[in-house]
């Protein structure tokens, strides 16, 4: 494994873009089989407007996506303020692997399976992970 602490960053937004892309396979499938022609939807329409109209389990992908671009933004700047203050340890470095390991299990989970309390479970420790590389980082960038 890298010895990089941007690393696991990296492959993180490589896999942000693959769950965008499972995103808009199944919105096209499913909006085609519903009927929906985007060429002709009103302007300004938004994937939110599919809530409902397209399958459950399609819908989820695009929440994953969403979660994807929110808590994930803090792991970036975390992760460089690690990188440019001297904290790429192997201690940061497992816990940035561990985070981006649970956040994929997470969007797996979220997109196909969605129980909320084996979700959250995995949310909770990936926010652990994230919330310990947080601290380290403010230890680094102040020493």
């Amino acid at each position: 494994m890298s010895n990089s602490l941007l690393a696991p960053g990296a492959v993180l937004a490589l896999w942000t873009l693959i769950v965008l892309m499972w995103v808009a396979v199944t919105r096209f499938r499913d909006m085609a089989k519903a009927g929906i022609d985007v060429r002709t939807a009103p302007p300004g329409g938004r994937g939110v407007d599919l809530e409902g109209v397209l399958p459950p389990d399609t819908n989820w992908k695009s929440h994953n996506y969403t979660h994807l671009l929110e808590q994930p933004t803090l792991f970036y700047a975390v992760i460089v303020f690690l990188h440019l203050s001297g904290g790429n340890t192997d201690l940061t470095r497992t816990l940035a692997w561990a985070y981006v390991v649970l956040r994929i299990v997470h969007s797996l989970w979220q997109a196909t399976v969605n129980r909320i309390p084996v979700r959250f479970t995995i949310f909770l420790l990936s926010t652990l992970c994230l919330f310990a590389l947080s601290l380290l980082a403010v230890i680094a960038t102040l020493g």
